[in-house]
Order: C-alpha cells, then sequence, then structure tokens
C-alpha cells in the first residue's frame, strides 16, 4: 500500500523530471537577495546567469556571492551581463528570477520586457517580499501569468531555508507543485505556499512584532526593549538589532504597505513610529550607514536615544530589577522549556508583564491569521520557524499550555484567536512538528 508521503515523493520526482531546469536568468544580481540568491540556484542548476544595471555591476554580485558562500559552484557556473542582454539572456531561460528594486513599476517593466522574450514554458518568479503578486502580472500575456510565482527567499538564502510560494489568480496549479518541489529538492528549502496578502506570512506577522518594539523605546529604552523581548522569548536575534540588520529603510517600505494595504485588529502596532521616519530621512538606516537603534564606538557598543538622537554606552543603561530573565535562561540552557514558559507566564512586575504583551501579541496576531495568509497553522508556524528562527506561535502554545496562553492574551487585552479559544483545557497540541528540537530558539540571554 502506498503511503501519503510516497506518492507526494513520487509526484515530486515525476515534476521535476518532466521540467529539466537548465539555465536560470537573475535580474538585480548585484543586490544582496540578487546574488544570495542566484549562488543558492547554482547547488542545484549548470547555467546561471546575474544580470545587473551594467556588466560591472553584475560582477560584482558574482564577487559578493563567491564571498557569500565560498563555494566552487558560483565561480564554475555564472556568467555576468547587463539588462541590454536581457533578451537574448532570457530566450533560452527556464527561469527567470527577479531581484530588482522593492518598486512595483520598477518590476513590472522588466516583467513587460521578460514576457516579450521569454518561451512559452519558461518560469518566471518574483523575490519581492510583499508586493501584490496579482499587481505584478496585470497586463501581462496569459503564458506569463500561468507561469509566474512568488520565490521569496529570506536573506541570506544561504543561511535561512524558509521560503515562501505565492500564485497570482492565474498561475497554473502544476507550476506552484513544480516550484514547490524544486525549492524543497533540488535547493533544500522549507517551503510555504502562502496567500498573496501584504507581506505574505512570514513579514505580516514577523514586522508586526518588530515595529511594536520599535513603538516601546520612547517609553522604555532601546536597552530594556531588546532585554525584554531577547532569546530567553524564543527568537535568536532580538528585534531592534533585527531592525537593523534589515535596515531601516526596508522595515519602513515592510510596515508600510501592510499598515496601507491590511486594516486589521493590530492596524496600530503597523504604524512605523514618527521619530524613526524623522531619523531615517535623515540618514538612519540601521547596520548599512552605520548606526541605528545601536551603533559602535570602537569596541563600545552604543544605543539610540530616541528622544535626542544622541548615543549612550549599553553598559550604562539603567534597568529595572530583571532576575526573572535569568531564572527562564538558566532553565532554558537545561532544556526545562516548559517549565521556563511557566516561570515567564507567572514572573511578577511591570517588565515581565510588558515582555508578556509582546509575546502575547505575537501568539494572538499569528493564529487569527490562519485561514487568512496560510490555509493552516502549520504553514505560519513553518515560516516563523525556518524563516525568522523564532519559536512558532504554535509550539509557544504547546509549550505554555492553552489555557496559560490564553490568560496571556486576556491580559494583554487582545481579541482571542478562535484556534486558540477552541483548543482543549488540557495538554494541547497545535504544533505540527515534533517539540524536540525547540531549543534552538531558546538561545539562552
Amino acid at each position: 500500500m502506498t503511503t501519503p508521503e510516497a506518492h507526494t515523493a513520487q509526484r515530486a520526482r515525476s515534476l521535476l523530471e518532466a521540467r529539466p531546469i537548465r539555465h536560470v536568468v537573475v535580474l538585480g544580481a548585484n543586490g544582496t537577495m540578487g546574488y544570495g540568491s542566484g549562488a543558492l540556484f547554482t547547488t542545484a542548476v549548470p547555467r546561471v546567469t546575474f544580470l545587473a544595471r551594467t556588466r560591472e555591476k553584475a560582477a560584482e554580485g558574482l564577487a559578493a556571492a563567491q564571498r557569500a558562500v565560498r563555494s566552487p559552484t558560483v565561480a564554475d557556473r555564472v556568467k555576468v551581463g547587463s539588462y541590454e542582454e536581457l533578451e537574448a539572456a532570457v530566450a533560452d531561460a527556464d527561469l527567470v528570477f527577479e531581484a530588482v528594486t522593492e518598486d512595483l513599476a520598477l518590476k513590472r517593466g522588466f516583467f513587460e520586457r521578460v514576457d516579450a522574450a521569454r518561451s512559452e514554458d519558461a518560469l518566471v518568479a518574483t523575490v519581492t517580499s510583499g508586493l501584490s503578486i496579482e499587481a505584478l502580472v496585470e497586463g501581462r500575456s496569459e503564458s506569463f501569468r500561468r507561469h509566474f510565482a512568488g520565490l521569496h527567499f529570506f536573506n541570506p538564502p544561504s543561511v535561512i531555508v524558509g521560503t515562501e510560494l505565492v500564485g497570482c489568480r492565474d498561475t497554473a496549479p502544476e507550476v506552484l507543485d513544480f516550484l514547490e518541489a524544486f525549492g524543497a529538492r533540488r535547493l533544500g528549502r522549507a517551503m510555504v505556499r502562502v496567500a498573496d496578502r501584504p507581506g505574505f506570512a512570514g513579514n505580516r506577522i514577523g514586522f508586526k512584532v518588530l515595529n511594536e518594539c520599535a513603538q516601546l523605546v520612547p517609553e522604555h529604552g532601546v536597552v530594556l526593549v531588546e532585554r525584554l523581548v531577547g532569546p530567553y522569548t524564543g527568537r535568536a536575534l532580538t528585534p531592534l538589532a533585527t531592525i537593523d540588520l534589515v535596515g531601516w529603510d526596508i522595515h519602513r517600505a515592510i510596515v508600510d504597505n501592510i499598515h496601507a494595504l491590511a486594516p486589521d485588529e493590530a492596524h496600530a502596532s503597523l504604524a512605523l513610529p514618527p521619530w524613526m521616519r524623522a531619523l531615517l530621512e535623515a540618514g538612519t538606516l540601521g547596520n548599512k550607514s552605520g548606526k541605528g537603534f545601536f551603533r559602535r564606538d570602537g569596541k563600545t557598543k552604543l544605543a539610540l536615544d530616541p528622544g535626542t538622537g544622541d548615543y549612550r554606552p549599553v553598559a550604562e543603561a539603567k534597568l529595572p530589577e530583571l532576575g526573572f530573565i535569568d531564572t527562564i535562561s538558566a532553565l532554558h540552557r537545561v532544556g526545562r522549556y516548559r517549565e521556563a514558559l511557566a516561570a515567564f507566564a507567572s514572573a511578577p512586575g511591570e517588565p515581565a508583564r510588558l515582555a508578556r504583551r509582546v509575546v502575547a501579541g505575537y501568539l494572538a496576531y499569528a493564529l487569527h491569521r490562519v485561514g487568512e495568509v496560510t490555509e493552516t497553522l502549520a504553514g505560519i508556524d513553518d515560516i516563523m520557524g525556518f524563516g525568522f528562527n523564532w519559536a512558532p506561535p504554535g509550539a509557544l502554545v504547546d509549550l505554555l499550555g492553552a489555557p496559560v496562553a490564553r490568560r496571556l492574551v486576556e491580559e494583554a487585552g487582545l481579541a482571542m484567536p478562535r484556534l486558540l479559544a477552541n483548543a482543549n483545557g488540557g495538554p494541547t497540541r497545535l504544533h505540527h512538528r515534533s517539540l524536540a528540537g525547540v531549543g534552538k530558539y531558546f538561545v539562552a540571554g
């Protein structure tokens, strides 16, 4: 008797055999996502063409790809060129992968050229992190639309395996099936199908939390916010450091897009703080500009004062008593995760309550998105785990227990997600994967 797993594997093999990918053209290959994705393609595809505004820019992308992954496949399999050569390169491409600047009109212009030059069955994918897939294919041919999809790698693609797959209304089901199989079996991705909604799934949920933390900074300070929503809450990188890494400009583009197009129950949490917008306009971009929520003066790490724009040594920040974090971190270090979450849920004091409010917001917002951005909680759990390297919301509920998770949501004054409201009163099981590996999310800190 054939198992569902065996049937799925056979289906994937058939799809991959029927559509060999021999040549991938990467547009925007000098950008971080362009060269990072291009390097990934070289692990599975014998021929990859890097295109950029000039051949020199494409060569810079190639050099960056070599430094990023240090794999011989990059140098052996990549050729470079400029956009003047786009039509010739695309003519025999099996897949055209677009990674140009996150601008709708710019991307549409490239797709118009690709549409005129591609073969009838060539696939086209965009790495957009949240622009409407439907809007991107407006005006394109029927063949283009049937063969088009979003393939959202997370940065850096060589390290983060979570990948969102999203089609437009006309994307052929077999194209989505193929891209899912190609991503999983040829590129080693954890593929998650998501709906064509602002921010898709990962950024919709993740940047809500990041932006909420930024909103807390004027009242509580950079250092305290980072400590309260630190690794002990189930994330490898603290939220404000994440915004600095991503770039304030990218953060603004993502939250502005979601805030404008997705008026949901947490709409206010996605409004970029006015003080942050003003500093951004003055050149504060995060790591790429050398200053963000943090910057360095030699070996000294400095934290931003949003009121003045000045920076002060992190070590000099005056913090309240935070012994509960040390207690929870000690439990994490020995793998006692349920006890650690129980300690988190019962820790006294206003700082602990503030931390619980943010975590409860993450759980509630994620569970409310089930059926909107993914069909099931499994998709959200996977993209938050494999894409953001955050403890999946379903896993957190399982560790806390549904009654405790409900209490945290109620205490935070948030609307109760139906999925959580209907969870049983005893040991619950929302997360679809084993909790055995959950420790990777709780880096003691």
